[in-house]
């Protein structure tokens, strides 16, 4: 069974930083490209970065280029999104989610995925 599952999240003052993880499993992680997501309270949901299956190529939003860094480690079928100068507008529900491929397929709203865990909530606040 497919199971996904975020941690990391927490409260954290405007610049600090978050390391978010993704544990994946019930597939075979090492050839399937992972992206993160965020859903603000009365937004949509907005993809935020993306990394290829063998971690060969990462993509970003415009709004957190810079800031944020994706990577992943397929020996512990793991993903994780470090979160750096951390703003309120980063407040948001963060989501894992499994591609469809091994690279990164692209529609005008973010990467395609599949399956999305629970999410790990990220308060950016003083």
């Amino acid at each position: 069974q497919l199971q996904i599952v975020e941690s990391g999240g927490g409260l954290v003052q405007p610049g600090g930083s978050l390391r978010l993880s993704c544990v994946a499993s019930g597939f075979t992680f090492s050839s399937y490209a992972m992206s993160w997501a965020r859903q603000a309270p009365g937004k949509e949901i907005e993809w935020v970065a993306g990394i290829y299956s063998d971690g060969s190529n990462t993509y970003y939003h415009d709004s957190v280029k810079g800031r944020f860094t994706i990577s992943r480690d397929n020996a512990k079928n793991t993903v994780f999104l470090q979160m750096n100068s951390l703003k309120p507008e980063d407040t948001a529900l963060y989501f894992c989610g499994k591609g469809k491929s091994s690279m990164l397929i692209f529609t005008s709203t973010g990467a395609l995925t599949d399956y999305w865990g629970q999410g790990t909530q990220v308060t950016v606040s003083s």
